[in-house]
């Protein structure tokens, strides 16, 4: 079980569901395997420079 997790400059990864986020990153709020996580990733992640770039 995979975890989507996001960071201030709203940069999207994955990391194992049962371990808390590294510092700097929070949950997204989805879980559940490799491919539905990266699945909702591309889904929400359309440009992928970060938010500091886009402003």
């Amino acid at each position: 079980m995979f975890a989507v997790v996001v960071n201030d400059e709203e940069q999207y990864s994955l990391w194992p569901a049962h371990r808390e986020p590294p510092a700097g990153w929070h949950a997204e709020g989805t879980r559940g395997s490799r491919e539905e996580c990266l699945a909702r990733v591309a889904e929400v992640w359309t440009d992928l420079r970060p938010l500091s770039a886009r402003r």
